[in-house]
């Protein structure tokens, strides 16, 4: 199952090989631990529980979340430049819905 999520995801144009990059991310997603906090009204839970990314087939990055993570999570990390391919971000939320995203580091 795969669908539609809001990511912001900053990475350099372009690196040397071996040179380490820094990866930000930043994705809209509300986060729902199930309760209006409002009016205590029960909502669908709707929590990211995990994070994973690949750069050239390999995993670079791996996160699990919680209910205690604030919406739209914004995370960053780094990986070495080793040639040029995709980076494939994925999420997964409760229920089993997953998110992916994808954007491309050249090595020169």
């Amino acid at each position: 199952m795969s669908g539609s999520i809001t990511a912001r995801i900053t990475l350099p144009e372009q690196a040397h090989r071996g040179e380490v990059v820094p990866i930000r991310v930043l994705v809209r997603h509300p986060m729902d631990r199930g309760i209006d906090a409002p009016g205590l009204r029960p909502v669908p839970r709707r929590i990211l529980h995990s994070f994973r990314v690949t750069y050239a087939g390999e995993e670079v990055f791996r996160m699990d979340l919680s209910p205690g993570i604030a919406a739209n999570p914004y995370v960053e990390f780094t990986t070495v430049a080793v040639e040029t391919g995709d980076l494939v971000f994925e999420w997964i939320e409760d229920g089993g819905a997953v998110y992916r995203r994808e954007a491309r580091l050249v090595v020169a």
